[in-house]
């Protein structure tokens, strides 16, 4: 999950932090601008989720912006021809925002903007 969000976005990452009594571990991602974080957390006690993702309660998806149309069509053919799912084509929305939706490496919904 990390080398993903590193490799398609601008983000820099924290060290590893290691709780060794829950066997937890999680790393801090940082938005270069803007200062918002995105903590990916990972305890070995935890299931997997077999629903869809965006059809379940819970997180349904969050939007990273990228600076332009051609900048979103772009990043999802790259996504695209790197493997991962795209869940929704490059499109402008009924609010007028042009975007794509991609899934990440564990099912995550990400709405990419302009």
């Amino acid at each position: 999950m990390r080398e993903f969000y590193l490799t398609y976005f601008d983000l820099t990452s924290g060290e590893k932090y290691f709780n060794p009594t829950k066997n937890y571990t999680s790393y801090f991602l940082t938005f270069n601008e803007g200062g918002c974080r995105i903590e990916l957390m990972h305890r070995s006690d935890i299931a997997d989720n077999t629903g869809k993702r965006g059809l379940i309660k819970g997180l349904a998806h969050f939007s990273i912006t990228i600076g332009s149309k051609d900048a979103v069509n772009k990043l999802t053919e790259r996504l695209r021809k790197d493997g991962y799912i795209i869940e929704g084509e490059p499109r402008t929305t009924g609010d007028g925002y042009h975007e794509s939706v991609v899934l990440d490496p564990e099912g995550n919904y990400i709405e990419i903007t302009e």
